[in-house]
């Protein structure tokens, strides 16, 4: 079935290449300015989890397979070879293979072969050294056992069960293949890919400079001689001047729907979009923190929440969902009226706060023993300073009382990995929409990105249950009904789903922004400056 699928896959993704390909001739030179709302905690993608990192380098590198950068939306039916000329399954479609591309340099000049594919999985799944600080996406690849080579070539991932998001995983831009004789500390700083640009500095909190790869294995490509990405903390400074044309494009997280209007009253002809994103507004919960191991806490604050006002303080970009990306972006996500079922998300908000007094007078607190704690938050964007003081001040209903402590994002990152803290609030943002990127990666017991420290087996079987369910409509059943446990449990207590608006100037070619999320469509190979 997975052989067929491939089949499909290939012809269909070339026709789509053909077709969307731009119908003027491109114009090579110039570069291209972006600006970033942060400092990337650094430029080893298998160790982050942030646009911030996502959007400069993932031009560096290059992926097995990636979804086709001219389609909008990023979907198994999209996805097109890259460093894979072609792959096929097995017939217990627990084997791929992949033949690879032959001639393809790094960017030191080495050449790519199979043992740097080897070399990748083995570090992502723990079985060769790496010098990473964190491995973030270790989880996806829990049911592969171990992948082989053959020849300079010819790569096999060997799986333990079927599992038919695999391949989705390797498009994912989370996926690229690292060299293998370059150390992971080098890939933190200074990366070396085979990708169409080239790191030349990235100095924190200021810049990061890419040049064109004139080596490329792609002919013609990149059109740019380079991108420099601006660090630039300030959302109305980066509007400014972007309106100003210090800027080619926005980036993302500068302008949202309401302001976009602004942008394009002061610049006509601009090119604007709105998509959804795969990043949740989450209070997160420890669930290990001493008084919040209690239940009956957890639930008292999921009821507590007003939903709709964090919906509205999105001034256009939030909507309602629960874990997955709900519609119409998502596929897998819980309707309004599947939502309304859960704790806190019904629209009668004096009776939650009701129950959730309660349930706080039975955990021992109430108007005379208020629960004090922090609440920390990334000091980077005016929403994720919004989010914490609006769930803070909904958390005093219910005789919760925390002070709100912004924090350097590397510094914050740090305290919700380790579980430094008892309340944050943060936007959890998934590759690509999936349901097995979503669940193993934010509640798997031991993932490293489950902030909230959240395990339970039970729910864990039900993981792997819909991973390897093959029929799409049965899945989404199960996917739907594990949604709404988790939400039940409070193991991720979601707010609102946001949307992402980006604009740019009509000179900029090339470009598609995709409507299923944010971390798919930054190779950048294709755009080109008619200026």
């Amino acid at each position: 079935m997975f052989a067929n699928l491939t089949v499909k896959i290939l012809i269909l993704t070339s026709i789509i290449f053909i077709s969307t390909s731009p119908a003027i001739a491109q114009k090579n030179g110039g570069t291209l300015r972006i600006p970033l709302r942060e400092n990337p905690s650094s430029a080893s993608l298998h160790e982050e989890s942030s646009i911030t990192a996502i959007q400069p380098f993932m031009a560096v590198f290059n992926n097995l397979v990636i979804y086709n950068q001219h389609d909008e939306m990023a979907k198994p039916e999209t996805i097109k070879p890259d460093l894979a000329t072609e792959w096929f399954w097995s017939s217990d479609n627990k084997t791929l293979t992949m033949k690879l591309r032959q001639g393809v340099k790094w960017h030191d000049g080495k050449p790519f072969t199979s043992a740097d594919v080897q070399c990748t999985w083995d570090m992502i799944l723990e079985k060769r050294v790496s010098n990473w600080r964190k491995n973030s996406h270790k989880e996806w690849y829990s049911n592969l056992k171990e992948i082989n080579v053959n020849g300079l070539h010819e790569v096999r991932f060997v799986l333990a069960r079927p599992q038919p998001s695999f391949l989705s995983f390797l498009a994912s831009g989370w996926s690229p293949v690292y060299p293998c004789h370059v150390d992971g500390r080098v890939m933190r700083q200074k990366p070396i890919g085979t990708g169409p640009f080239k790191v030349v500095d990235f100095k924190p909190n200021d810049s990061i400079r890419l040049i064109k790869n004139t080596d490329y294995w792609k002919p013609g490509k990149p059109y740019l001689d380079g991108i420099v990405y601006r660090i630039m903390p300030s959302t109305s400074t980066r509007v400014l001047s972007f309106i100003a044309g210090e800027f080619d494009m926005t980036g993302t997280s500068t302008v949202t729907p309401h302001s976009v209007k602004e942008v394009q009253e002061q610049l006509p002809k601009a090119i604007c979009s709105t998509t959804g994103t795969m990043v949740t507004g989450v209070v997160l919960i420890n669930h290990k923190a001493a008084l919040f191991d209690n239940p009956k806490v957890r639930k008292a604050i999921t009821l507590a929440l007003d939903r709709n006002v964090f919906v509205t303080a999105q001034q256009g970009g939030g909507r309602l969902g629960g874990v997955m990306m709900s519609p119409p972006y998502g596929n897998w996500g819980l309707s309004l009226s599947q939502l309304e079922k859960v704790p806190g998300f019904g629209k009668n908000i004096d009776q939650n706060r009701a129950e959730a007094r309660k349930l706080m007078e039975e955990a021992g607190f109430g108007p005379n023993k208020k629960l004090k704690t922090n609440f920390i938050v990334r000091s980077s964007a005016p929403n994720f300073l919004m989010g914490a003081t609006l769930a803070a001040d909904q958390l005093r209903s219910i005789y919760i009382e925390s002070d709100v402590e912004q924090k350097e994002y590397t510094i914050f990152t740090g305290a919700i990995i380790k579980g430094a803290y008892t309340l944050a609030f943060e936007t959890s943002g998934s590759a690509i929409d999936d349901p097995d990127v979503v669940l193993y990666e934010n509640f798997k017991c031991e993932s490293i990105r489950n902030y909230n420290k959240y395990c339970n087996r039970e729910i864990e079987a039900k993981f792997d249950e819909q991973s390897t369910t093959l029929d799409t409509a049965k899945r989404k059943q199960l996917v739907n009904s594990i949604d709404l446990i988790l939400q039940q449990d409070t193991a991720r207590v979601a707010v609102y789903h946001s949307t992402s608006s980006a604009c740019w100037h009509p000179y900029v070619k090339g470009y598609l922004r995709s409507i299923n999320g944010i971390y798919t469509h930054h190779r950048l190979e294709d755009v080109w400056l008619d200026k």
